[in-house]
């Protein structure tokens, strides 16, 4: 699959949120990348599909918006492509890894996403 059809494939998935979760999401940015690079401390073998960076919905005062930052959700093509056997493969890989990064945005935790099949 090539980088725009893997963009295309994330904005797809964007697009299928409903309207009234897309509309509550506040002061996020999406991008994609490469790979993710593990920093340091951290494991060199750590693989990520997607990565959520920022304060969550539920723990954010009202100090907050005083010049805070985009949070972040970044999407890595190349493990998503490399534990997919096919493009149809890849799509719903996607669309799991953003309503996954989406999800840690309103605060829930890997331990509930796995709970109810996101994970």
């Amino acid at each position: 699959m090539s980088s725009d059809e893997f963009e295309a494939a994330v904005r797809d998935a964007l697009d299928s949120i409903p309207d009234k979760l897309a509309r509550a999401m506040d002061n996020v940015a999406v991008f994609i990348d490469d790979d993710y690079v593990p920093g340091p401390g951290e494991d060199p073998d750590t693989v990520l599909l997607g990565l959520y960076e920022g304060v969550p919905l539920t723990e954010r005062d009202s100090w907050w918006d005083a010049g805070s930052l985009p949070d972040r959700i970044t999407i890595f093509r190349e493990p998503i492509l490399e534990i997919c056997d096919s493009r149809d493969d890849v799509i719903h890989e996607v669309a799991v890894t953003v309503v996954h990064e989406i999800a840690h945005h309103f605060g829930i935790s890997d331990d509930r996403l796995h709970e109810l099949g996101w994970g």
